[in-house]
């Protein structure tokens, strides 16, 4: 059986009153519990509400010198991935070239001539 939530305008007043009592209830509740257990954990609306109450996170600033040196170490890095990848690709030597033989060659020379010689001849037309 699925139960749907009814909308908002399918409550009687007197529902949403008690609806709003009972969550009064609860908040007053929650209040009490916080302040026997000594935990106040940070609800997010209340950072919302006071942008200046909100942590600020400060952006850490490299010095000259070091992002100097950062930025060595990466042309280092990347002079050795580019000399790796060039290693690479001259090490796979290219594949010879197979030729054909003189003889291999004259004899697809004699296929391909006699294909276009048959060919001309069921189209009637002479060379």
């Amino acid at each position: 059986m699925i139960s749907a939530m009814k909308a908002l305008s399918d409550y009687s007043v007197t529902e949403l009153q008690r609806a709003v009592a009972l969550k009064e209830q609860i908040e007053a509740l929650e209040r009490q519990l916080e302040e026997l257990t000594g935990d106040a954990p940070e609800a997010p609306e209340a950072a919302e509400a006071n942008p200046e109450e909100a942590p600020v996170r400060v952006k850490r600033k490299l010095s000259a010198a070091h992002r100097r040196k950062l930025i060595e170490a990466l042309a280092k890095a990347r002079r050795i991935r580019w000399a790796n990848a060039r290693a690479a690709s001259a090490a796979a030597a290219p594949k010879k070239r197979r030729r054909l033989s003189a003889a291999s060659r004259a004899a697809l020379s004699a296929g391909a001539k006699a294909r276009w010689a048959k060919f001309r001849a069921e189209k009637g037309v002479e060379s």
